[in-house]
């Protein structure tokens, strides 16, 4: 199934955006092993965790996140290990399994017994690791249903930015470490669809997120996951091709990195496969367009309840 969403630009959602510091003040730490994790869970309702992307954070939902809220659902977020307002350790094994582990524990101490994922870009692979070691039998939860978001599902028709590149390449520690603001800022806004393209406040905002805590210094570290999606991709397609439970692929087209290419090959691959395309809607569809983003969400959930 396919349905394409004009997009009609605008991001006006239920309340105002709130702003990082704003996003910190209502979450809570907890540890993973020596680390201290951000988290933020709020609502009442059926759970619904969210997973972000690379290199931001779960702030990436911060304008999705009142139009969740006020439709009842327990909203949970965390800022995976080197990203965000959580630790971002120097000398760490960054790994997707690892942030799955993070991901499965926090869910198994809250005694949560079904969940729904939806799922961004890293956040992704992160999903389609949880898929497998459910069918493995080895989550003490059952997810209910998940939507991914732009992420890399099929690594042969992911195409990464030259930044990306570079991070994973030899040169990546001192390209990490060196990133300024201005490659920083035009690297980004490639990722946006040229009607959507973040304010100068917005990207102080992602700067900032990425910066906190010496972001910059584990960025080389964190872009393994590139090589990781092709070491694991027959485990990670397989996941998805085996899951029984419902899945929904919302797709922003002008996605450079992750959009119409990946989308197609949902569609080659996955049985039946269910997919919402946003046209005019780049790599981050919860950030410009969080309205049609939230109805492709709400129109998929309301299919199987």
């Amino acid at each position: 199934m396919e349905r394409v969403v004009p997009h009609y630009g605008g991001k006006t959602v239920a309340g105002t955006a709130l702003s990082p510091e704003q996003w910190q003040n209502d979450g809570k730490w907890f540890n993973y092993g020596n680390h201290a994790i951000f988290s933020r869970i709020m609502g009442e309702g059926e759970p619904l965790v969210l997973l972000h992307g690379f290199p931001t954070a779960s702030w990436d939902y911060s304008l999705l996140w009142p139009l969740f809220n006020l439709h009842k659902y327990r909203l949970l977020t965390l800022d995976m290990l080197g990203f965000g307002f959580s630790d971002k350790p120097v000398n760490y094994a960054y790994s997707i399994e690892d942030q799955a582990d993070l991901q499965q524990g926090w869910i198994e101490a809250l005694c949560l017994k079904n969940v729904h994922l939806l799922a961004h870009d890293y956040g992704c692979s992160v999903a389609q690791e949880l898929l497998a070691r459910e069918q493995e039998g080895l989550l003490r939860f059952r997810i209910a249903s998940v939507c991914f978001l732009n992420g890399a599902l099929f690594p042969e028709v992911h195409r990464p930015m030259m930044i990306q590149r570079l991070l994973s390449s030899p040169i990546g520690g001192l390209l990490s470490r060196g990133l300024t603001r201005s490659v920083f800022d035009a690297n980004f806004c490639r990722l946006f669809s040229a009607e959507r393209r973040p304010s100068q406040q917005e990207l102080d905002n992602f700067w900032q997120l990425l910066t906190y805590n010496n972001g910059r210094g584990v960025l080389h570290r964190l872009i393994h996951y590139m090589e990781e999606r092709r070491c694991h991709r027959n485990r990670w397609v397989q996941a998805l091709q085996s899951a029984q439970q419902p899945m929904r692929l919302v797709s922003g087209t002008a996605d450079p990195v992750s959009g119409a290419a990946m989308a197609l090959r949902y569609r080659e691959l996955v049985p039946s496969p269910d997919v919402v395309s946003l046209r005019g809607v780049g790599h981050y569809p919860h950030y410009e367009s969080p309205a049609e983003v939230f109805r492709a969400f709400r129109e998929f959930h309301q299919s199987f309840t």
